[in-house]
Protein backbone atom coordinates (compact mmCIF):
# COMPACT_ATOMS: atom_id res chain seq x y z
CA UNK A 1 0.00 0.00 0.00
CA UNK A 2 1.26 3.31 -0.49
CA UNK A 3 1.05 6.25 2.35
CA UNK A 4 -2.04 8.65 2.30
CA UNK A 5 -1.41 11.86 -0.59
CA UNK A 6 1.14 9.32 -2.58
CA UNK A 7 -0.11 8.92 -6.16
CA UNK A 8 1.40 5.61 -7.45
CA UNK A 9 2.53 6.59 -11.29
CA UNK A 10 5.68 5.97 -13.40
CA UNK A 11 8.04 8.79 -12.37
CA UNK A 12 10.21 8.93 -15.40
CA UNK A 13 7.93 9.78 -17.67
CA UNK A 14 4.93 11.49 -16.01
CA UNK A 15 5.73 14.55 -15.42
CA UNK A 16 2.24 15.53 -13.10
CA UNK A 17 3.09 12.36 -10.90
CA UNK A 18 6.35 13.67 -10.36
CA UNK A 19 5.02 17.40 -9.36
CA UNK A 20 2.87 15.61 -7.03
CA UNK A 21 6.09 13.35 -5.48
CA UNK A 22 8.03 16.65 -5.27
CA UNK A 23 5.45 17.97 -2.37
CA UNK A 24 5.62 14.97 -0.52
CA UNK A 25 7.98 14.76 2.36
CA UNK A 26 10.10 12.46 1.29
CA UNK A 27 10.60 14.43 -1.82
CA UNK A 28 14.32 14.54 -1.20
CA UNK A 29 14.68 11.37 -2.07
CA UNK A 30 12.54 10.72 -4.64
CA UNK A 31 14.43 13.70 -6.60
CA UNK A 32 17.48 12.42 -5.81
CA UNK A 33 16.49 8.82 -7.28
CA UNK A 34 14.97 9.86 -10.22
CA UNK A 35 18.55 12.41 -11.62
CA UNK A 36 20.30 9.00 -10.17
CA UNK A 37 18.61 6.64 -12.98
CA UNK A 38 18.47 9.30 -15.63
CA UNK A 39 21.87 10.66 -15.23
CA UNK A 40 23.20 6.78 -15.17
CA UNK A 41 20.64 5.46 -17.90
CA UNK A 42 21.72 8.64 -20.22
CA UNK A 43 25.60 8.13 -19.64
CA UNK A 44 26.09 6.06 -22.93
CA UNK A 45 24.05 8.86 -25.29
CA UNK A 46 26.43 11.52 -23.97
CA UNK A 47 29.59 9.22 -25.07
CA UNK A 48 31.69 9.90 -28.03
CA UNK A 49 30.84 7.67 -30.76
CA UNK A 50 32.97 4.96 -32.31
CA UNK A 51 32.39 1.92 -34.20
CA UNK A 52 33.96 -1.90 -33.76
CA UNK A 53 35.61 -3.35 -36.44
CA UNK A 54 35.57 -7.14 -35.54
CA UNK A 55 37.96 -8.44 -38.51
CA UNK A 56 40.00 -6.94 -40.64
CA UNK A 57 37.14 -6.89 -43.57
CA UNK A 58 35.03 -4.53 -41.89
CA UNK A 59 38.00 -2.34 -41.90
CA UNK A 60 38.73 -2.62 -45.51
CA UNK A 61 34.63 -1.69 -46.12
CA UNK A 62 35.75 1.41 -44.40
CA UNK A 63 38.84 1.93 -46.45
CA UNK A 64 37.10 1.17 -49.99
CA UNK A 65 34.52 3.76 -48.41
CA UNK A 66 37.40 6.30 -48.93
CA UNK A 67 37.12 6.19 -52.49
CA UNK A 68 39.84 9.03 -53.89
CA UNK A 69 39.65 10.69 -50.72
CA UNK A 70 43.17 10.79 -48.52
CA UNK A 71 42.80 8.10 -46.07
CA UNK A 72 44.64 8.38 -42.73
CA UNK A 73 44.74 5.30 -39.96
CA UNK A 74 46.13 5.94 -36.88
CA UNK A 75 46.33 2.79 -34.67
CA UNK A 76 46.58 3.43 -31.22
CA UNK A 77 46.09 2.13 -27.60
CA UNK A 78 44.81 3.95 -24.53
CA UNK A 79 47.82 1.61 -22.78
CA UNK A 80 50.42 3.03 -25.17
CA UNK A 81 52.03 6.25 -23.96
CA UNK A 82 53.64 7.63 -27.11
CA UNK A 83 49.90 6.80 -28.66
CA UNK A 84 47.74 9.04 -26.29
CA UNK A 85 50.44 11.51 -26.92
CA UNK A 86 50.15 11.90 -30.50
CA UNK A 87 46.37 12.07 -30.84
CA UNK A 88 46.05 15.99 -31.01
CA UNK A 89 48.14 16.03 -33.58
CA UNK A 90 45.36 14.40 -35.53
CA UNK A 91 42.67 16.48 -34.16
CA UNK A 92 45.19 19.05 -35.18
CA UNK A 93 45.33 17.94 -38.86
CA UNK A 94 41.75 17.44 -38.94
CA UNK A 95 41.38 20.77 -38.03
CA UNK A 96 44.08 22.30 -40.30
CA UNK A 97 42.84 20.39 -43.56
CA UNK A 98 39.40 22.29 -42.95
CA UNK A 99 36.85 20.94 -45.89
CA UNK A 100 39.68 19.06 -47.95
CA UNK A 101 39.50 15.58 -49.03
CA UNK A 102 41.13 14.45 -45.98
CA UNK A 103 39.86 12.01 -43.95
CA UNK A 104 41.20 10.52 -40.27
CA UNK A 105 39.94 7.69 -38.88
CA UNK A 106 41.83 6.81 -34.92
CA UNK A 107 41.59 3.01 -34.91
CA UNK A 108 42.07 1.32 -31.70
CA UNK A 109 43.75 -1.62 -30.63
CA UNK A 110 42.47 -2.33 -27.33
CA UNK A 111 40.59 -5.18 -26.06
CA UNK A 112 36.97 -5.10 -26.79
CA UNK A 113 36.52 -6.30 -23.69
CA UNK A 114 37.70 -3.33 -21.81
CA UNK A 115 34.85 -1.10 -23.75
CA UNK A 116 32.98 -0.25 -20.94
CA UNK A 117 35.75 -0.16 -18.22
CA UNK A 118 38.28 1.78 -20.35
CA UNK A 119 37.81 2.60 -23.70
CA UNK A 120 34.54 4.47 -23.06
CA UNK A 121 35.79 6.07 -20.44
CA UNK A 122 38.89 7.42 -22.24
CA UNK A 123 37.32 8.78 -25.14
CA UNK A 124 34.44 10.42 -22.66
CA UNK A 125 37.39 12.58 -21.17
CA UNK A 126 39.54 13.08 -24.45
CA UNK A 127 36.66 14.12 -26.82
CA UNK A 128 38.39 13.22 -29.87
CA UNK A 129 37.40 15.23 -32.71
CA UNK A 130 38.25 12.33 -35.93
CA UNK A 131 36.47 9.56 -35.76
CA UNK A 132 37.15 6.47 -33.75
CA UNK A 133 37.34 3.26 -34.24
CA UNK A 134 38.16 -0.31 -32.33
CA UNK A 135 39.97 -2.87 -34.03
CA UNK A 136 38.38 -6.02 -31.77
CA UNK A 137 40.36 -8.99 -33.66
CA UNK A 138 42.97 -10.62 -31.64
CA UNK A 139 44.46 -12.64 -34.69
CA UNK A 140 47.05 -9.57 -35.21
CA UNK A 141 49.23 -12.15 -36.77
CA UNK A 142 47.13 -12.87 -39.78
CA UNK A 143 45.73 -9.27 -40.20
CA UNK A 144 49.13 -6.50 -39.34
CA UNK A 145 50.85 -7.66 -42.82
CA UNK A 146 47.80 -7.02 -44.38
CA UNK A 147 47.87 -4.03 -43.75
CA UNK A 148 51.45 -3.08 -44.57
CA UNK A 149 54.07 -5.71 -45.20
CA UNK A 150 56.59 -3.36 -43.19
CA UNK A 151 54.32 -3.63 -40.00
CA UNK A 152 55.63 -5.24 -37.30
CA UNK A 153 52.90 -4.72 -35.03
CA UNK A 154 54.32 -1.67 -32.67
CA UNK A 155 52.25 1.05 -32.40
CA UNK A 156 51.56 4.03 -32.44
CA UNK A 157 51.34 3.21 -37.02
CA UNK A 158 50.41 6.03 -39.45
CA UNK A 159 49.22 4.94 -42.45
CA UNK A 160 47.95 7.51 -45.45
CA UNK A 161 46.13 5.86 -48.48
CA UNK A 162 44.65 7.28 -51.85
CA UNK A 163 43.73 5.24 -54.40
CA UNK A 164 46.91 2.36 -54.69
CA UNK A 165 49.32 4.92 -53.18
CA UNK A 166 50.43 4.20 -49.69
CA UNK A 167 52.63 5.36 -47.18
CA UNK A 168 53.58 4.45 -43.67
CA UNK A 169 55.24 5.14 -40.43
CA UNK A 170 55.87 3.41 -37.15
CA UNK A 171 56.47 5.43 -34.34
CA UNK A 172 55.65 8.55 -32.62
CA UNK A 173 55.01 12.35 -34.29
CA UNK A 174 56.37 15.27 -31.95
CA UNK A 175 54.27 17.97 -33.27
CA UNK A 176 51.90 18.92 -35.95
CA UNK A 177 54.21 19.54 -38.37
CA UNK A 178 55.97 16.54 -38.77
CA UNK A 179 52.67 15.03 -39.01
CA UNK A 180 50.97 17.46 -41.68
CA UNK A 181 54.27 16.56 -43.92
CA UNK A 182 53.86 13.31 -43.64
CA UNK A 183 50.28 13.43 -45.22
CA UNK A 184 51.02 16.26 -47.59
CA UNK A 185 51.91 14.12 -50.38
CA UNK A 186 48.61 12.71 -50.48
CA UNK A 187 46.86 15.78 -50.33
CA UNK A 188 45.22 17.11 -53.95
CA UNK A 189 45.15 20.78 -53.07
CA UNK A 190 47.79 20.95 -50.66
CA UNK A 191 47.82 24.17 -48.75
CA UNK A 192 51.65 24.15 -48.96
CA UNK A 193 54.40 24.40 -46.53
CA UNK A 194 53.09 24.27 -42.81
CA UNK A 195 53.77 27.26 -41.01
CA UNK A 196 52.62 27.49 -37.32
CA UNK A 197 53.83 27.12 -34.08
CA UNK A 198 55.85 24.24 -33.17
CA UNK A 199 54.16 23.13 -30.48
CA UNK A 200 54.46 19.40 -29.64
CA UNK A 201 51.44 16.99 -29.54
CA UNK A 202 51.54 16.69 -25.67
CA UNK A 203 50.95 21.05 -25.61
CA UNK A 204 47.94 20.78 -27.86
CA UNK A 205 46.38 17.85 -25.82
CA UNK A 206 44.92 21.07 -23.57
CA UNK A 207 46.18 19.22 -19.93
CA UNK A 208 44.62 16.12 -21.08
CA UNK A 209 46.82 12.96 -20.88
Amino acid sequence: MFPQNVVPCNVFFNIPCLMSLMLHPFRPFFVFLFFAVFLCGNHRLHAQKFVVYDNLEQLQNRINRAGDTTLVLNFWATWCKPCVEELPCFDELREYYGTQNVQIVLVSLDFKSQLEKKFIPFLNNHRLKSEVALMADQDMNTWIPMIHDEWDGAIPATLVLKGKKRRFSVGKFENLEELETFVRPFVTDSVGLFIGKKMTCSDLSGGKK
